[in-house]
């Protein structure tokens, strides 16, 4: 037999040449591939790279969850490119999440690749690197694809890499082994979960698209509870095919319950079931990891920051993010924004359920306790800021290991509630569980602000009926006054009228017994607002006379400012115009001598543009509104400057002045679609329409 020389450290190695051999190893063709194409077309795009630089190696790290489709991602592709490859395809599982615990050592990987390409158990030489070099040598100058499925490390995957340009590898993993794109020029890519249409695609290759379409929304749900998931949709998909009488309808009941719904994406097949890929992928991190991992599963809010991490697990911020970033790199959570983590709802039900089910519950306790508290003092803080001119809640300190994070400044204080606010709403959510009235009662105070300028009237009250629940339960007279005027205001600005005036009566019932002459007079400006908004000027009027007169006695004659300009709002409805501009003139003046309400002042300044507009005087009304919105800009209160440059917008048009209405209501344009104010998108876009083209 011909024979072969390698060298390798100065000596020269004879084995015997290997009869010549073409593996195809690649395993058959995933059935049901669906989507994937801008994958699929980054994987071609690097061997088009790699076949024009003819330099080094082309190698693509393509790495995600456990069950997101890694393997079948490269399989499918390799099989349409194979023809690109007409010296052979390898493959090798390397099994870097056995259920085993024990990948595959990079010895028996080579010693594997060495026996398909032809070299006998013999002819094998003793160590790992001669064995690395003799398969580096086999593969020289070939046209090869080498697919590393299921690697768990570089340590495992780097005796494996060839050294020819002519050779391509594909290494799946579910960590994203940054060092094969720093030490060997690597092409990452990242595989997430399939689009909702990609998986209404999978799931009707697997049954049929009639089976789909004679019910669509429980196909809809399903694919929702699934979140994307290959493997998910595969194991319902395969239930489906298994029970042909089965209506979809009971398919997607079994997933609807977040309590069964893991249950109900189990296996008898291992490799086949979503919990026990989970588990594989637990089993690997170490004991502070997988601590880490299953208390994010419990952590309120759909995300989390690095810093509400570290109260979560009592860690400093620098190692939590170290601990994120190990995470991250074994594709159990996301970095979607900078600093910011999630889980894929799947893989957070399985750490939440496995948290439960093996952390004591003192533990549980402690660390929700922990993030909570961060997000109440770190609210707490902001809202202060936000908003200086009131007093601050009492609170308890912060539990231990918590550690709040206050905000510098007001503009920072806004981008924190707009970065956290979805969690703050899942911490109020969690104190309910929990039992933590008083935690309840305060996350909804220190929303008030950020709500009010952001207009979230949904959410707005959402909180205020959790804190009104709250005060019943534990709270002494003052909550209950408090909450139930706060829900009351709410409810009216959601023009839920009968609801508000029902809460706020009974507020005022609640008030006068405890004979509280302050939230009295904070209970009739709600009233008044609550009539106007309803189209009752004469009752709201009323109102805002009394909550006037309470004001003004408490706080003598600087007091009041904020009734004086409900007083001239209404007065102006009911054409008192002269009434209406004196009270709204003094509640400028009492705002301004203040000094410390900038939102009363912009109130007053948007009151008296609106009653010039009223009154024919066009020129005062926009320097009213134009001062009024630059507080508000200032503020970040874009509900309320949505409002004034709409009107503004229209006392253009009413001047003939078009270029600048349509500046105007396509800047409000845009304020109304973030918030989402659907009927105002569909007003101002109607108006825009309307504006005679070319002026």
């Amino acid at each position: 037999m011909v024979q072969a020389h390698t060298i390798y450290g100065g000596v020269h190695i004879h084995t015997p040449a290997p009869a010549p051999v073409t593996p195809r190893q690649l395993p058959s063709t995933p059935r049901w591939f669906t989507g994937r194409s801008d994958e699929l077309a980054v994987l071609t795009g690097a061997l088009e790279e790699g076949r024009n630089s003819a330099s080094t190696v082309v190698i693509s790290a393509v790495a995600g969850a456990g069950g997101i489709g890694k393997t079948a991602l490269a399989v499918h592709w390799a099989h349409h490119n194979a023809h690109h490859f007409p010296d052979g395809q390898l493959f090798v599982n390397l099994r870097g999440f056995d259920p085993s615990g024990m990948p595959m050592s990079p010895a028996t990987a080579v010693r594997i690749l060495l026996h398909a390409l032809g070299v006998e158990g013999s002819a094998l030489p003793v160590d790992l690197e001669a064995q690395s070099a003799l398969y580096r040598s086999l593969v020289a100058t070939k046209r090869m694809l080498v697919v590393l499925d299921n690697a768990a490390s570089v340590e495992q995957v780097a005796p494996l890499l060839p050294g020819d340009p002519s050779c391509m590898v594909i290494v799946t993993s579910r960590n994203r082994l940054p060092g094969l794109v720093t030490s060997h020029g690597a092409q990452g890519l990242r595989l997430d979960v399939l689009t909702p249409e990609q998986s209404w695609a999978l799931l009707a290759a697997r049954l049929g698209a009639a089976r789909l379409q004679a019910e669509p929304a429980e196909a809809d749900q399903i694919v929702a509870y699934c979140g994307g998931f290959p493997l998910a949709l595969s194991i319902v998909a395969g239930h489906a095919e298994i029970h042909l009488d089965f209506a979809l309808l009971a398919l997607a009941a079994e997933l609807r319950d977040t309590a069964a719904r893991l249950d109900a994406l189990d296996d008898d097949d291992p490799a086949s079931s979503l919990p026990a890929v989970l588990s594989w992928s637990q089993a690997a991190l170490s004991p502070e990891q997988a601590q880490v991992f299953l208390l994010l599963g419990l952590a309120p809010g759909p995300d989390i920051s690095a810093d509400a991490a570290a109260s979560l697990i009592a860690a400093p911020v620098g190692h939590t993010k170290s601990l994120l970033r190990e995470l991250e790199r074994r594709s159990l959570v996301q970095q979607p924004f900078a600093g910011r983590y999630r889980m894929h709802d799947l893989v957070r039900l399985y750490a939440a359920q496995r948290a439960q089910s093996t952390l004591p519950e003192p533990d549980q306790e402690a660390a929700l306790r922990r993030i909570v508290d961060y997000y109440l003092h770190t609210a707490h803080s902001s809202e202060m800021a936000l908003f200086p001119d009131q007093s601050p809640l009492e609170l308890d300190p912060p539990a231990d290991g918590c550690r709040p994070h206050p905000p510098g400044s007001a503009d920072e204080a806004m981008l924190w509630f707009d970065a956290e606010h979805a969690d703050l709403l899942g911490a109020q959510r969690t104190a309910q569980d929990r039992g933590w009235h008083a935690t309840v009662r305060n996350l909804a105070w220190t929303l008030d602000t950020f709500h009010w300028r952001r207009g979230r009237l949904n959410e707005d009250l959402v909180v205020w009926q959790a804190s009104v629940f709250a005060a019943d339960q534990d709270g002494g007279p003052t909550a209950r006054v408090y909450s139930r005027r706060r829900l009351g205001w709410a409810l009216a600005r959601a023009g839920r009228y009968p609801e508000a005036l029902a809460y706020l009566n009974q507020a005022q019932s609640l008030a006068e017994e405890g004979g509280d002459l302050d939230a009295q007079a904070r209970i009739q400006r709600a009233l008044a607002w609550a009539y106007g908004w309803s189209g009752d000027n004469e009752q709201a009027l009323e109102h805002a006379q009394r909550s006037l007169l309470l004001s003004e006695t408490l706080e003598g004659p600087q007091g009041g400012a904020g009734a004086l300009n409900a007083v001239g709002r209404f007065a102006a409805q009911l054409g008192r115009y002269e009434e209406a501009y004196a009270a709204l003139q003094q509640a400028l003046i009492r705002n301004r001598q203040a000094g410390t309400n900038a939102e009363g002042e912009a109130d007053s300044l948007e009151e008296l543009g609106h009653l010039e507009q009223r009154r024919g005087r066009l020129a005062n009304a926009l320097d009213y509104n134009r001062q009024a919105a630059a507080i508000c800009h200032d503020l970040g209160d874009t509900y309320q400057e949505a409002e004034i440059l709409d009107r503004t917008a229209q006392i253009h048009l009413d001047l003939d002045q078009h270029d600048q209405a349509r500046t105007m209501w396509l800047r409000v344009l845009q304020l109304y679609q973030a918030q989402q104010r659907i009927a105002d998108v569909t007003r101002v876009q109607r108006q825009l329409d309307a504006l005679p083209t070319g002026s």
